[in-house]
């Protein structure tokens, strides 16, 4: 049946041969008949194959009984098919121009859908191009299964299809598109731009939190949209009217700016006012404990069964002590309020919870040993946690000949600053500690760069990366890069040494 089928030179031809012998159809030869239905019609004279256009072969094929035969068959017995038949059955309607809300179409959607968990790669590939709607759309990012796995194929595709169905998508629909597309750090110009345009077609009906997710893939992968010149204002004008909705969106957004070294200057003004800091403090930081009862405790530091040590409420202060940090050494020309010394925090207290996840994938470790058989372990720090929040992998002090020095021969006020007592600090103080004995050594951050710290396929740093690294810089560190792509090339720990030399 399937050599007959595929040699079938009329549509007519194959109609017959699956139509007039059932009991010799078996669920494999339906996405063959259907696709060899496409490649006859595409043949054919007349208007191109459409969505249930009435005109011409492909309208006058899709009306004939020996069809409406065909699709009934499927759509009774695609429940019994295989993920296969259902996958290439619903690909072949596609490309065949079947409308979307015809119950073939429709009947292998919801099949397909109530599968996604036994799928392969390959077959939600397939699902994804078929349907591209809203509906389905919403179906495929929601799996966990495609979630979770890099679709690099599929995202080629979709980059071509995206922008000329982003109009009729909802913001729910792009919202779990840039979720993906930050997830896997895909820097993919043609996505990022799509949602790009959407968000300032869109920006003013869309609430702070569903801005956030769709700002974030821009600031993620270090890329700023080709419509920024317009956007970044549209944005600006929006948080000024809807900060004080959402002040954990609207710090976020902040954020995602600043790492793009965009700083809205009206909307800092507004985030940094008492009012704000006070309605965020209000609303995470107010503590509950019997007999401290309306005490706002997040200033004077949390005690023991505060709420105030919510997530949200470490997330707020944390963001906003890193936005004040940036203030001071990213946009000196600001001249608006502050945010009070005593919110201050530390961004980070400890390595990131992606590097400690891929501690084993690392090449930290292979670092380390070499550094420790190179200088000896009393000439560097690991880990070491600086002001505003940055974990350092290494820390080490080189003077003007090119020695690593032992800690104990560096001047304690030239030391980076105790990232213990953040509330007290001053980071431009940090800077002219740090630079006034240059002229004797400096200090050294060595910066081992996996692969997960780029984004996809790419030489680029993720946003957060970069803005620590100019931050670092800014706070009179020397930065030295190890990038994963020269340390993958490393053999055993001689190389390692002999390459940690040439770096340093």
């Amino acid at each position: 049946m399937k050599r007959l089928i595929e040699r079938s030179r009329s549509v007519g031809e194959v109609l017959r041969w699956v139509t007039q012998n059932p009991g010799k159809v078996s669920a494999s030869h339906y996405p063959i008949a259907l696709h060899k239905l496409g490649q006859l019609l595409q043949q054919q004279p007349g208007p191109p194959l459409g969505a249930g256009d009435s005109r011409g072969p492909a309208g006058q094929v899709l009306e004939q009984p020996e069809f409406h035969v065909l699709c009934q068959a499927i759509v009774s017995g695609c429940a019994k098919f295989d993920n296969f038949s259902i996958v290439n059955c619903l690909y072949a309607a596609a490309a065949l121009g079947l409308p979307g809300e015809s119950p073939l179409v429709r009947v292998l959607e919801d099949e397909s859908r109530s599968r996604l968990g036994r799928f392969n790669q390959k077959d939600v590939s397939m699902v994804f191009s078929s349907e591209a709607n809203n509906k389905a759309l919403e179906a495929i990012f929601s799996s966990q299964l495609f979630y979770e796995n890099r679709q690099e194929r599929f995202i080629r595709s979709m980059a071509e299809w995206l922008p000329r169905k982003a109009e009729n998508l909802t913001p729910y629909t792009m919202a779990l598109i840039a979720k993906y597309v930050a997830r896997h750090r895909l820097r993919e110009p043609r996505l990022l731009d799509t949602i790009a345009n959407f968000l300032l077609k869109r920006g003013e009906q869309l609430d702070s939190k569903v801005i956030q997710k769709l700002v974030f893939p821009f600031s993620r992968m270090n890329y700023r949209p080709s419509n920024h010149g317009e956007l970044f204002p549209k944005l600006e004008a929006i948080l000024e009217q809807k900060a004080g909705s959402s002040p954990l969106a609207t710090v976020n957004i902040l954020m995602s700016m600043f790492q793009l070294s965009h700083f809205p200057q009206t909307v800092l003004h507004q985030v940094f006012s008492p009012g704000f800091i006070t309605n965020v403090m209000s609303t995470w930081g107010r503590c509950g404990v019997p007999g401290l009862a309306g005490c706002v405790c997040v200033p004077a530091g949390l005690h023991d069964g505060c709420p105030a040590g919510s997530p949200y409420a470490l997330i707020v202060r944390r963001y906003l002590s890193l936005l004040d940090a940036a203030v001071e050494l990213e946009f000196r020309e600001y001249s608006g309020p502050r945010l009070d010394p005593r919110y201050r925090v530390l961004m980070f207290e400890h390595a990131l919870t992606a590097d400690e996840a891929n501690r084993k994938y690392s090449y930290k470790g292979l670092v380390a040993e070499a550094l420790r058989q190179l200088v000896g372990e009393e000439c560097y720090r690991q880990d070491e946690v600086l002001p505003p929040g940055y974990c350092t992998d290494f820390l080490l002090w080189i003077n003007r000949s090119g020695t690593v020095l032992p800690l104990s021969r560096v001047p304690a006020a030239s030391r980076a600053p105790p990232a213990t007592s953040p509330v007290s600090m001053s980071l431009r103080s940090s800077v002219l500690a740090l630079t006034s004995d240059l002229q004797d050594f400096a200090p050294v951050v060595l910066s081992v760069n996996d692969k997960w710290h780029y984004c996809q396929n790419s030489d680029i740093l993720v946003g957060s990366r970069a803005m620590r690294d100019r931050h670092l810089r800014l706070l009179g560190y020397c930065l030295v890069q190890l990038p994963y792509t020269e340390l993958e090339k490393v053999s055993g720990i001689e190389e390692a040494k002999h390459y940690l030399r040439q770096k340093l």
